[in-house]
């Protein structure tokens, strides 16, 4: 049994979607941190379990955890789209690699050239240094999630704590497609940058309150 945990707050715009994408799951969990919008109701209708906790990535991601009653964990995020075949893909890893967390390839739903180079530039990250971010979806047994600990109520840099964990996750051959709002919005670069200040920040023993500050 697949359970997927999709964490929100005034995830409005892409709930819908993003719900759509997954609604042959078992099971889905949508933890809202106090939306002022409609993410709740979309959820509802839906047909997702709808619970509450404070807005706190990590703290939803393991409140949602908790929630859930399925075998496997799929965490997603709320502005991230998976494409037709995502759940033979899951299947095929669950069946071939049952002790192995697994996660999407990245893709941003954008046609600009600078998105690409992201792409290409998250991809050298994975496949270097094994980590990706939770934007790719991370999949995961219930019984190694609560071996490792699970999700800790970090207010930023929860999915690298809980990636370093696992060590090396598989790579699905499925892309993720992700907003890219918010490099559009702050700009392709320095979002990117940004991104990188915050993980070598967080390497170098930053807290991830005073990260998320920075961050956003």
């Amino acid at each position: 049994m697949l359970s997927v945990v999709i964490p929100t707050l005034d995830a409005a715009h892409s709930l819908a979607r993003c719900l759509e994408a997954v609604a042959q799951a078992d099971e889905i969990v949508v933890v809202d941190g106090g939306s002022s919008d409609d993410s709740g109701a979309i959820a509802r209708r839906a047909g997702a379990r709808l619970i509450e906790a404070p807005a706190n990535r990590g703290g939803q991601l393991h409140a949602g955890a908790e929630a859930a009653t399925g075998d496997w964990l799929l965490f997603l995020h709320a502005d991230t789209i998976l494409p037709p075949g995502w759940a033979e893909a899951v299947a095929a890893h669950i069946a071939g690699d049952p002790l192995s967390a697994a996660c999407f390839t990245f893709r941003l739903d954008d046609r600009a050239w600078q998105a690409r180079l992201i792409e290409a530039l998250v991809a050298v990250r994975v496949r270097m240094f094994k980590l990706p971010y939770g934007d790719q979806g991370l999949l995961i047994s219930r019984a190694s999630y609560d071996r490792l600990g699970g999700f800790r109520a970090l207010a930023l840099m929860e999915d690298v704590d809980l990636v370093r964990r696992i060590g090396r996750p598989r790579l699905l051959p499925v892309a993720a497609l992700t907003s890219a709002e918010r490099w559009r919005r702050d700009g392709w670069f320095r979002r990117s940058a940004r991104n990188l200040c915050c993980l070598l920040a967080y390497r170098l023993g930053a807290s991830p309150e005073r990260i998320a500050r920075f961050y956003r």
